[in-house]
């Protein structure tokens, strides 16, 4: 079999798309707090889904990000 020309620890193309998909996620969620009238709501909401994500950032299980637990 020949050598990959992906560096080591590359993503496949199921992982690169599902990250695509969080990032579209994420995106989203910041626009969605932007409409929130109250600005410290906004900055807790921010804060909060900022945390979230990077709480996840190295979640692998395909499962659990493609159906996350309320």
């Amino acid at each position: 079999m020949a050598a990959s020309r992906l560096p080591p620890g590359a993503l496949n193309l199921k992982q690169f798309l599902r990250r695509q998909q969080v990032l579209q996620l994420y995106r989203k969620i910041l626009r969605a707090i932007r409409e929130v009238p109250a600005e410290a709501d906004r900055r807790y909401l921010k804060d909060w889904a900022r945390e979230e994500f990077r709480r996840n950032k190295d979640a692998t299980d395909e499962v659990r990000i493609g159906n996350p637990e309320p």
